[in-house]
């Protein structure tokens, strides 16, 4: 983007946070955000001083809610809340969603509802800023209260504490620690007050930037769905009829008609669909995984629709516990529990799978000599000597298999903690990493379709294909041979499946549809 993006201005857009995050635009944080934040840190300095326990102000916290801290230990307690909570494990979890989370945190803290310092604010903004992007482990959030453990890697790494990752450190950049990257960015290390680190914890952050990162990259793949059914159809003969505007009015569910409406502009002027229209054409109707191709996208269309209105309306939301009202009042609360992001995260997983299983089952009819209408088995050049894409119809079978099991919900599960005191937790951030899994699946499942429908487009020569998949077919080939003798597949495999992930296969077909 070519200006900073304004933080506290407005609230965020999703396109702005898979910029940050994902492409490193930078932003600023705006003058009205910085004005609040220290007039609300007006109303956290009266409370500290006040000799009546303040939760999160002038106490502990969680279970030891009620214990009254002095003055003189404060500092020290807001140091070791961030300490004792940064204990996440496993894997490290990915830069982009790192980023996210530490923006979303900040777009909080910009509300001027969270009680912390200018000082915090501006840390964290030069932190993305400077490609500095602290390691967060992919275990340790229940969901509640918010994703507690990575926010804490995150202050951790603000205190100057941690290990961190820096933007352009190399190709691969190893972790540094926390206080060199800081000294050489010139970012003085945090050194917290009061409250501030419970505002740096306390937020569906995790959970909700890894909702954003999906929701942008399945616009991309539901499409690329669409296209991948239009081109089994087609090479399998299939009839486009059944994808008509008054047939789909009949039931008028929106995703529905918008995959449809793919469906029919992608096979547009394709002459092999005029081949075999008309009472020639002997078979009364096609199979369930062409025929109910835009039912089953749509349903994940709608699906997404309704995580988009909740994510919406998280990204507008003020996530911490205790916060201050905008009449000076702290008051404690249960926003930070993840259920309503958690759903939808589950509810995505469960769309992924279903879309994922409808390809392989059309990939799978192109593979077979009694379903594929004249296509040579397993598409393969010689049969008997050669495979074709028996196994890669294999790998699909594999991934459909993994994205079942992940779409079983994480959100039904709680495991209490803190003494009972947290005795129900979201499981929200756990929703988001098994989804993020599936989208690579879902990827990997529609890539392999398309080769197969490249390759069975390739077989009905003298037929023609149509512009939008015969766009495809030919972008295909810049990556993938053709149809011929057994060959290395992986790579191929590799490199169709990037050009899924990175929208390049839908925007062929949109760019060569018929409208």
């Amino acid at each position: 983007m070519p200006h900073p993006i304004r933080i506290g201005a407005d609230v965020l857009t999703p396109a702005e946070v898979v910029a940050i995050a994902r492409h490193g635009a930078r932003i600023e944080l705006a003058d009205e955000a910085l004005d609040l934040i220290a007039e609300t840190r007006g109303v956290i300095d009266g409370l500290a001083a006040d000799p009546h326990p303040h939760y999160g102000v002038s106490t502990g916290f969680g279970a030891l809610a009620t214990t009254f801290i002095a003055p003189e230990r404060r500092r020290q307690l807001q140091a070791s809340l961030i300490r004792s909570h940064a204990a996440g494990t496993g894997a490290e979890v990915e830069t982009e969603v790192v980023r996210a989370l530490q923006l979303l945190r900040l777009q909080t803290l910009a509300t001027g509802r969270t009680g912390v310092r200018t000082v915090v604010a501006e840390t964290y903004a030069a932190m993305l800023n400077a490609g500095i992007t602290p390691v967060v482990r992919e275990y340790g959030s229940l969901g509640c209260s918010g994703d507690l453990a990575p926010l804490a890697h995150v202050a951790l790494a603000a205190m100057g504490e941690g290990d961190v990752r820096v933007e352009g450190s190399g190709s691969v950049a190893e972790p540094v620690e926390a206080s060199a990257a800081l000294a050489d960015a010139g970012i003085q290390p945090l050194i917290l007050e009061e409250k501030e680190g419970l505002a740096l914890i306390n937020g569906t952050d995790g959970m909700l930037g890894m909702l954003l990162l999906t929701l942008h990259d399945l616009e991309t793949l539901i499409t690329t769905a669409d296209l991948a059914a239009a081109m089994s159809i087609e090479s399998q003969l299939g009839t486009d009829a059944v994808f008509a505007a008054d047939l789909m009015a009949m039931r008028p569910q929106v995703g529905q008609a918008a995959s449809a409406a793919n469906v029919r502009a992608f096979l547009a002027g394709s002459p092999m669909v005029a081949s075999h229209r008309g009472p020639e054409d002997g078979r009364v109707q096609d199979a369930y995984s062409l025929r109910c191709a835009p039912q089953v996208h749509g349903a994940a269309r709608d699906t997404m629709s309704h995580a988009a209105t909740i994510a919406s309306r998280e990204l507008a939301s003020v996530i911490d516990n205790p916060v201050v009202t905008v009449d000076g009042r702290i008051e404690s609360n249960g926003n930070f529990h993840g259920a309503p992001v958690a759903a939808v995260l589950d509810f995505l997983a469960i769309s992924i799978a279903d879309v994922a299983s409808v390809s392989e089952r059309r990939t799978d009819r192109a593979l077979d000599p009694a379903r594929s209408h004249g296509l040579p088995p397993f598409l393969a050049h010689e049969v008997g000597v050669d495979s074709g894409l028996m196994i890669a119809q294999y790998a699909a079978a594999g991934i459909v298999s993994e994205l079942k099991r992940l779409a079983v919900p994480a959100s039904v599960d709680s495991i209490p903690s803190s003494a009972m005191q947290e005795d129900h937790v979201s499981m929200g951030w756990a929703a988001a990493r098994k989804l993020r899994r599936a989208i690579d699946g879902l990827a990997r499942v529609l890539a392999i379709e398309v080769i197969t429908g490249a390759r069975a487009l390739d077989l009905r020569a003298p037929l023609l294909a149509g512009p939008a998949t015969g766009a495809v077919r030919d972008l295909v080939r810049t990556v993938a041979a053709g149809p011929g003798p057994d060959r290395y597949l992986s790579p191929e495999i590799e490199a169709v499946t990037e050009l899924v992930r990175s929208g390049a296969v839908a925007r062929a077909a949109k760019e060569n549809a018929h409208v």
